[in-house]
């Protein structure tokens, strides 16, 4: 009775697995600047402030859009724009929150956030996060995607807040 039970088990719970949809893929990036919380949180609360650290951006444009949700138009030095909508700031987490709408990134169904959190009075740590579906590239291709794109925002928003 024991065996006929275990078989059974095991198969519900392979079928359970073959039918749940494949997990979202994760990025984080993480770095300490030194500077305060609130002189970098300026810098992520302003949703189109991006264009004046991220090395990869031109320059944003603001606009209104689904829901009253405020929207970016990132404009990428050597073309290409992306889209993206901005999802909530909490300001008791200073955590910014913003989905992708378009752009030639290999992700879709693609959500992140940036968090700060105090080290010290004079130096906080971000921490840059993302869930997502790779799209016409491999995970690995994906994630390696994301994470350069973060890395070199990091370390962007590093020159700018520590120039002395």
């Amino acid at each position: 009775m024991k065996t006929g039970l275990m078989a059974m088990m095991g198969t519900l719970a392979a079928a359970t697995l073959a039918a749940s949809p494949a997990l979202a893929l994760e990025v984080k990036e993480e770095a300490v600047i030194e500077a305060p919380i609130q002189k970098v949180w300026q810098q992520i609360t302003e949703f189109c402030a991006v264009a004046n650290w991220h090395p990869a951006v031109e320059k944003c444009e603001l606009r209104d859009g689904a829901g009253k949700k405020q929207e970016r138009v990132l404009t990428l030095k050597g073309g290409g724009t992306i889209e993206e909508q901005l999802q909530s700031v909490t300001a008791s987490r200073r955590t910014v929150r913003y989905t992708l709408l378009s752009g030639p990134l290999p992700v879709a169904n693609y959500s992140s956030s940036i968090a700060l959190t105090a080290g010290t009075k004079t130096s906080t740590t971000v921490i840059w996060s993302s869930h997502f579906d790779a799209k016409g590239a491999s995970n690995d291709e994906a994630r390696k995607a994301i994470s350069g794109v973060y890395t070199s925002g990091l370390q962007g928003l590093k020159a700018k807040l520590e120039q002395r």
